[in-house]
């Protein structure tokens, strides 16, 4: 008699790259006390970044299919959730999310999370995490 397969939970981690630009800007605040906080950031024109958004899930793997997630589908949500609504946009003017939320990386971040939220099956989503920079980076776990 063979012993059932233990049911494993596993992390899995994907990321996709996008491009975007953003300016710092608080509407809170006064266009002096943005330009001290943001510095350069805070630029009329904007500036942009190459973003990396790495999608981590937790889940149990399946014992007939042998993945918690098919990757192709977490590429198409992932594609769904970020590279629609953020890749070549101005994050501030093409984003409504971003109309009132200053779009800072820990915003990115907090945006991606719920955006994937709304297209991967319930329970799976583990951590977000959106690199700015090579050395600026957020990670996000729903709190």
């Amino acid at each position: 008699m063979q012993d059932a397969p233990a049911i494993r939970t596993i992390r899995i981690s994907k990321s996709i790259t996008f491009s975007a630009s953003h300016r710092l800007h608080s509407k809170s605040l006064s266009d002096e006390e943005n330009k001290k906080l943001y510095g350069k950031c805070n630029n009329l024109n904007g500036h942009g970044h190459n973003y990396k958004a790495v999608v981590t899930l937790q889940g149990m793997v399946d014992p007939i299919t042998g993945m918690v997630i098919n990757l192709t589908d977490l590429k198409q949500y992932m594609e769904k959730a970020i590279m629609e609504p953020l890749d070549h946009k101005n994050l501030d003017k093409d984003v409504p999310y971003f109309a009132d939320v200053v779009s800072t990386v820990e915003n990115v971040a907090v945006f991606v999370w719920e955006s994937l939220q709304k297209h991967l099956p319930p329970g799976l989503l583990y951590k977000v995490k959106i690199d700015e920079t090579d050395s600026n980076s957020v990670v996000y776990m729903g709190e």
